[in-house]
């Protein structure tokens, strides 16, 4: 440490309107009169008449989040069908959520399943999962499968 590399840190606040003899008095930089000079003031989002950002920025639509819509996986039968037929799935008999993530079929962060009935199945096969249509329960049994409704 050498006293050239010193930082001051024991330098005075200016207290603005403090007199005139102070170099800050009177109008204590404010200039005269006008809104800005007044106490309790902040013209806020102004910008000097050029058009501030807030009405540069168009403003359409909304966006509404529901809190169910990104934890259910959904899978058409079209999708279940399509997953029996790849060979490298290894998925035979029957599957569940568990499964599916395992084999990185869906995302990790789906805490349900929901299967729906768009598409047609071949393979019988057993699934459990947390919600099915009435149209995909139909064409499962049809094809001789069984679906394992779990409940939470």
């Amino acid at each position: 440490m050498q006293l050239n590399s010193l930082i001051k840190n024991n330098k005075k606040k200016i207290r603005v309107g403090r007199g005139i003899g102070s170099g800050r008095g009177k109008t204590s930089t404010r200039g005269h009169k006008g809104q800005k000079s007044r106490s309790g003031v902040a013209i806020k989002s102004f910008e000097g008449g050029q058009m501030p950002l807030y009405r540069r920025l168009p403003k359409r639509g909304f966006k509404t989040l529901s809190k169910n819509k990104d934890i259910i996986a959904i899978l058409n039968l079209s999708k279940v069908q399509s997953i029996l037929d790849k060979s490298k799935n290894d998925i035979k008999k029957s599957f569940d959520l568990k499964i599916l993530k395992e084999k990185n079929l869906v995302n990790k962060k789906y805490q349900k399943l929901k299967i729906l009935g768009s598409g047609e199945i071949k393979n019988i096969i057993e699934v459990s999962a947390h919600f099915a249509s009435k149209k995909a329960l139909a064409k499962i049994e049809k094809a001789g499968g069984k679906i394992n409704l779990i409940k939470k």
